[in-house]
C-alpha cells in the first residue's frame, strides 16, 4: 500500500495482518481527500483518524498539508504499525497514536476536527457514533449505505465498487 499524493507521495505503508482491517483501496483515499481539498478541509486541520487500522487515511492527510492527526484503535497491532509507519514517514511529531475506544476518545474531539470513520464492515452503532460527534466534519466509509440523522448534511456521496464514502457536515440547529 502506498501513500498517493502529497509530500510522502508514493511512499508504502505496512498493514496489520488483523482478519477484520481492511485498509482503505487508493483510489478511494485519492477520491476522499481531492473532495476534502475541493471543500478546503484539509490544509491546517487536525484530523482524528478513528478505527485508524494502518493509519492510511490519517497519513494522507498528513501527506497532503494536515496540522496533525489523532489516530485512535483499539488493537495493539494496529498501534504498532500505526506508529511505524508514522515514523517511517518523518510524521512523528505530527501524529498522536492512542490506544483507546472511539467511545472514549470522541470526548476529546473538537468542534473544528475532521473526523475519519472507518470502523470495521459489520459496524452497527453509527447513530451512537454519530450522535457522539462534536467536530464539523466527518468523512465515513461504510460498505453499506448510511443513512444520517437530522443534525448531519451530506456533502458528497459516492460508491466506489461496494465501498460507500459519506463527507458530511453537522447543521447548527437555528437558536428558537
Amino acid at each position: 500500500m502506498r501513500i498517493v499524493s502529497g509530500i510522502a507521495k508514493g511512499r508504502k505503508i505496512l498493514s496489520p495482518l488483523a482478519q477484520d482491517v481492511r485498509p482503505t483501496k487508493d483510489r478511494v483515499r485519492e477520491a476522499i481527500f481531492n473532495s476534502l481539498k475541493s471543500f478546503e478541509l484539509i490544509d491546517g486541520r487536525h484530523f482524528v483518524d478513528l478505527f485508524a487500522g494502518s493509519g492510511a487515511l490519517g497519513i494522507e492527510a498528513l501527506s497532503r498539508g494536515a496540522e496533525r492527526v489523532t489516530f485512535v484503535d483499539h488493537q495493539k497491532a494496529c498501534i504498532d504499525i500505526i506508529r511505524t509507519n508514522v515514523e517511517n514517514l518523518g510524521f512523528g511529531e505530527l501524529a498522536e497514536v492512542r490506544h483507546a475506544d472511539y467511545l472514549q476518545e470522541l470526548q476529546n474531539v473538537s468542534k473544528g476536527d475532521v473526523v475519519l470513520l472507518d470502523p470495521p464492515y459489520d459496524f452497527g452503532d453509527w447513530e451512537l457514533l454519530l450522535g457522539s460527534i462534536k467536530s464539523e466534519t466527518v468523512v465515513i466509509e461504510s460498505n453499506q449505505e448510511i443513512v444520517l440523522s437530522g443534525e448531519w448534511k451530506q456533502i458528497k456521496s459516492k460508491r466506489y465498487g461496494s465501498t460507500f464514502v459519506v463527507i458530511a457536515v453537522q447543521v447548527e440547529l437555528e437558536d428558537l
